[in-house]
């Protein structure tokens, strides 16, 4: 339907409903004055007489006027406020008096109707918007909003830890501004990285839109995979081991076993001094083979073995008192802040230390260093929240290439296996944590290791 605008000279010279009423109402008691005056005067009535009872009836109908009008406005200026009150979202006035088969009273019961249904559905839309937030903040997922301009509208307690924002910093910030704008970027249902190394989290992104106020909206709920993709490979590499394990151990047992019976039989020979020693250094060789592909998949079988761990209270200085006592090869320090009691196995990260001070010692070892003073390493520990981070620090050459370094088997120490990080890593994984590894910072040369660890079981 289309709407005709009104001059705005004759709207704005165009009476208010009260004075439109008001003069409604005085215009019969005009004629009624003008009547009443017409019969004085036909029957010759004085004329003092004729002024007191026009005077009288002017009073009268005025009196009659105003409560008239009483009656009428005030029951609409109530309903006015009413409804004013419900536009500001306050649903405490209600409009008295009302009454069916009454045009005033029934729209002021309608109108009351109308107030208790809208204060329903308020309520019903807050505890639902209570509930949102409460389910949001408890999930473990990140949640983000953006609006179509790029900026956090939304954004719950898991995406606050995931990212390092604050609610209150972030909100209408844009993406670009937080880093995030590789996020928006994203399809619905791909998988993205963010941060890099040890750091990067891999999320599946569930992209929908949604409409705020009329605005649409891009909603992001984001789930962590790194865990469960870390598994699958880590799965992939026991089956693939437990197959190469098989058919090695089939070639390796009569493999030894035969080297040992030529060796044995090498002294009943009647071959020259210097073949006969050539020909006992070639088994020597395929023995020694032989027992290190043993000891290979011995490790690999030590790694995959790993048992549930069996939590306990654990004191973390004397943790680390312990683990430096058995590293002689180099000073270890302990230093932390005040005690921290935490819920773990302590068998299972005692290893996960020796194995962190061991690669500390052998990189302060290391003919590269390029640290200063003595080959020395360093514990200590903290808290940041509810977890505990425990730090091994050295003055080795530092990380050269650290996008192996839990990559199972791979090593640059001479004999080394390269399960000791992934080892680690597996044992603060069972425990709800996490380990890192990165280059000092602040002029120090050397490596950083942190074990992160709950307090709570």
């Amino acid at each position: 339907m289309r709407r005709t605008r009104m001059p705005l000279g004759r709207s704005a010279r165009r009476l208010s409903f009260e004075k439109r009423l008001r003069l409604w109402l005085y215009l019969p008691g005009l004629l009624l004055l003008l009547l009443c005056w017409l019969q004085l005067r036909q029957h010759s009535v004085e004329t003092l007489l004729q002024i007191i009872v026009l005077l009288g009836l002017t009073l009268g109908w005025a009196f009659a006027v105003s409560v008239l009008m009483e009656q009428i406005i005030r029951p609409l200026q109530t309903l006015a406020n009413v409804v004013a009150a419900l536009r500001e979202d306050d649903f405490s006035f209600r409009a008295r008096g009302g009454r069916r088969n009454d045009a005033m009273g029934d729209l002021a019961l309608e109108i009351n109707r109308l107030a208790g249904m809208l204060q329903a559905q308020r309520a019903g839309a807050l505890e639902a918007m209570a509930l949102v937030e409460r389910v949001m903040d408890s999930m473990q997922s990140p949640v983000l909003a953006f609006d179509p301009e790029g900026r956090l509208k939304l954004l719950n307690a898991a995406g606050e830890n995931a990212f390092r924002l604050q609610v209150q910093i972030a909100l209408g910030h844009t993406a670009a501004e937080l880093n995030l704008a590789q996020l928006l970027e994203v399809a619905d249902e791909d998988v993205m990285s963010l941060g890099s190394g040890q750091q990067s989290v891999r999320w599946v992104v569930k992209r929908t839109g949604f409409r705020l106020r009329g605005i649409p909206h891009t909603l992001f709920v984001l789930s962590d995979v790194s865990a469960a993709l870390r598994e699958e490979e880590r799965l992939a590499w026991e089956r693939l081991i437990r197959v190469l394990g098989h058919e090695i151990n089939n070639s390796l047992t009569p493999i030894k076993s035969i080297a040992g019976s030529l060796r044995g039989r090498i002294a009943t020979l009647n071959n020259a001094p210097g073949e006969s020693a050539d020909f006992e250094r070639g088994l020597e060789v395929i023995e020694n083979r032989a027992e290190s592909l043993n000891r290979f998949l011995q490790a690999y079988r030590q790694l995959m073995g790993l048992p549930a761990p069996r939590l306990a209270s654990v004191s973390v200085a004397a943790l680390a008192q312990r683990v430096a006592l058995l590293e002689r090869r180099v000073v270890v320090t302990v230093e932390g802040a005040a005690d921290v009691v935490v819920q773990v196995d302590a068998d299972h990260i005692e290893q996960a230390l020796i194995n962190l001070v061991r690669n500390a010692a052998d990189a302060a070892l290391s003919p590269d260093e390029i640290g200063e003073g003595e080959p020395h390493v360093e514990i200590v520990w903290g808290t940041a929240g509810s977890e505990v981070i425990i730090e091994v620090l050295d003055n080795g050459p530092g990380l050269t290439n650290p996008n192996n370094l839990f990559v199972p088997f791979y090593t640059t120490k001479p004999g080394g296996t390269g399960i000791g990080l992934v080892l680690a890593q597996q044992i603060a994984q069972a425990h709800r944590g996490s380990v890192q590894l990165a280059n000092r910072r602040g002029g120090h040369g050397g490596c950083r290791a942190e074990l992160r660890l709950p307090i709570a079981g």
